[in-house]
């Protein structure tokens, strides 16, 4: 399937809270499928349908693992524990900052099917569940930091105290 092209911060789509998926058809599998390959070339852990300028509540999430995640119509249904760190996104290309969010996560969703499934983790896999949760309510990680870094600035801080960022 073909990548789409990504949507970038300023654009109004970004903004907008999306739709519930009603039709767990052949269209959805599209795009799903291409919403796997738009994240594989990005080299991204995370995408939203929003990213791809359609308002519809679906994304994926890459685990630890590498495994990717297809959840439509997530609802995020537990949280525990606090952790701090930064994050990037894919509509934010090039800047990151540094935000709290949920140590452990865990999501009700449905497949590509409709079939109703739970799934929970923690560390950058809950992150990214939060963030991606955040793009169907037209909201971006950017609200929630105060400063945004360029990788440059990243890489000196991550030099002088010698952590790593997750993206």
């Amino acid at each position: 399937m073909p990548a789409r092209k990504i949507i970038t911060r300023g654009d109004p789509v970004l903004t907008k809270a999306c739709h519930p998926v009603t039709r767990f058809d052949e269209k959805l599998h599209a795009l799903l499928d291409d919403m796997r390959d738009t994240l594989l070339q990005a080299q991204g852990v995370g995408l939203a349908a929003p990213q791809v300028g359609i308002l519809r509540r679906a994304v994926l999430v890459m685990n630890e693992r590498e495994e990717i995640i297809e959840l439509v119509n997530p609802e995020i249904v537990f949280t525990e524990g606090e952790q701090e760190g930064f994050e990037g996104c894919l509509s934010v290309p090039g800047l990151y900052g540094r935000v709290t969010r949920p140590e452990r996560v865990r999501v009700r969703a449905q497949n590509r099917d409709g079939q109703v499934f739970e799934v929970e983790d923690t560390g950058i896999t809950a992150r990214c569940f939060c963030h991606e949760c955040e793009h169907l309510e037209g909201r971006l990680f950017v609200e929630h930091t105060d400063r945004l870094y360029t990788a440059e600035e990243l890489d000196e801080m991550e030099q002088e105290n010698g952590t790593e960022r997750e993206q």
